[in-house]
């Protein structure tokens, strides 16, 4: 009979333990896709509201920035990203207040909000929104 190493019972109880635990781990889960992300009602109006945007919809822009916020945006970059818009609609539309309001509402969303330095220079809603940063 051979003799056991004073560590192999040790080293086989950490073996079986490390299985253990990896088989009770929780696996990853699935990427979220643009068809998962789409199939909800206020990120469905988001991409439909930035592609009016896009397009020079204003009108129908204005309407479904506040739609997907109504239906409660799950991300808090997303709900920037709409009170963003609405801000540039308001301060094209010379409402610089509303413009404000809704700069405000996107650093209240996201507090890494920000705009970026094309945005941040444009010579509407560049002065409203450099008047807001600390």
């Amino acid at each position: 009979m051979h003799p056991v190493h004073p560590r192999l019972p040790a080293l086989r109880l950490a073996l079986a333990s490390a299985a253990l635990l990896a088989a009770c781990a929780q696996p990853a889960p699935p990427p979220v896709g643009v068809v998962d992300i789409s199939a909800r009602p206020a990120e469905r109006a988001l991409l439909a509201g930035l592609k009016a945007y896009d397009d020079a919809q204003y009108e129908s822009a204005d309407r479904l920035f506040r739609e997907a916020l109504a239906a409660g945006l799950a991300s808090p970059r997303d709900r920037a990203e709409a009170h963003k818009r609405l801000a540039f609609l308001h301060c094209a539309g010379g409402r610089l207040a509303d413009c404000e309001a809704e700069f405000r509402l996107a650093r209240q969303a996201d507090r890494t909000f920000a705009l970026d330095k094309s945005e941040a220079g444009h010579p509407v809603w560049g002065p409203v929104y450099k008047k807001l940063q600390p």
